[in-house]
């Protein structure tokens, strides 16, 4: 009986587990954005912009040629808070060529507590989003750049006309990396960006 007991509860953990995977071999489908979808974005300011999936990546709807940067954080993580005011004066300094979108994730709180906690305190007053629908957004950006490890923030990728570019890899050194992962130095961006712009 006592071995029918420990049976039972390895088969329930066992069916927990595959149950809650979202991989496709357990025939679940991870909800991602598909090319030609449209999506609107609002800041925690509640400034407004739209996002169109294009060429496997993104594009800033109006305004095509503009590069992207994604930035995936959390209020709460370090590197995060000590890169925010460097992200802030990058993104001034390339207005014109770029924009920078913050997608809050890994935690469920309010506008205002971002404001309070991370905006107001790190002088990051550039696009953040919010939403619980950052969770699609990562789920689609680590999809598209087949990246299968947990995100760790702060996480960045580039786009440009809609596809992923290439990064400096600063812990492999590989030439085809898309990701920024853990604090990176401003100027290593700084250089990927002025190559991206000058690349046809």
């Amino acid at each position: 009986m006592k071995s029918l007991k420990v049976l039972l509860i390895s088969f329930i953990a066992i069916m927990f587990f595959v149950g809650c995977s979202s991989s496709d071999e357990g025939g679940i489908v991870e909800e991602t954005y598909k090319d030609g979808d449209r999506i609107e974005l609002e800041s925690i300011m509640g400034t407004k912009l739209t996002l169109l999936r294009k060429n496997g990546g993104f594009v800033l709807e109006g305004d095509e040629d503009k590069i992207l940067l994604f930035d995936i954080f959390g209020t709460f993580c370090q590197p995060c808070q000590d890169e925010a005011p460097k992200l802030m004066n990058f993104q001034l300094k390339n207005d014109k060529d770029l924009v920078l979108i913050a997608f809050n994730y890994l935690e469920s709180v309010t506008n205002e507590y971002v404001k309070e906690n991370f905006t107001t305190k790190f002088n990051a007053y550039y696009f953040i989003v919010n939403s619980p629908e950052n969770e699609k957004m990562v789920d689609t950006i680590t999809k598209d750049i087949g990246y299968n490890k947990a995100v760790q923030v702060p996480f960045k990728v580039v786009l440009k006309d809609g596809k992923y570019q290439n990064l400096t890899d600063i812990y492999e050194g590989r030439e085809d990396n898309k990701f920024y992962i853990g604090e990176v130095d401003i100027d290593i961006i700084q250089k990927d960006i002025d190559r991206i712009k000058n690349s046809k």
